[in-house]
């Protein structure tokens, strides 16, 4: 199955979410993982490779103050930002 080419994961977007740091590319990472997609295959729509993922993950998780991916998902969905 082919899925479009989504460009996003830069660095460069500056675009905040409440103060927090969040860009728009770092909800949608959290969307698709609430999706129940897979870090591998975020990674393989993204044209990057998992482990890109991860680290941005980990970013995410480290500025919102939670452990796990799991943890972000719900942090962003109890604020409705996904």
């Amino acid at each position: 199955m082919a899925y479009p080419r989504v460009d996003f994961l830069h660095d460069d977007d500056t675009t905040e979410v409440h103060g927090i740091g969040l860009s728009d590319d770092d909800l949608l990472l959290l969307a698709e993982l609430a999706k129940g997609v897979t870090v591998d295959r975020v990674g393989r729509r993204l044209d990057v490779s998992g482990r890109t993922v991860r680290r941005r993950l980990r970013g995410i998780c480290d500025r919102i103050g939670v452990a796990t991916a799991i943890e972000a998902v719900a942090w962003a969905a109890r604020r409705q930002l996904i």
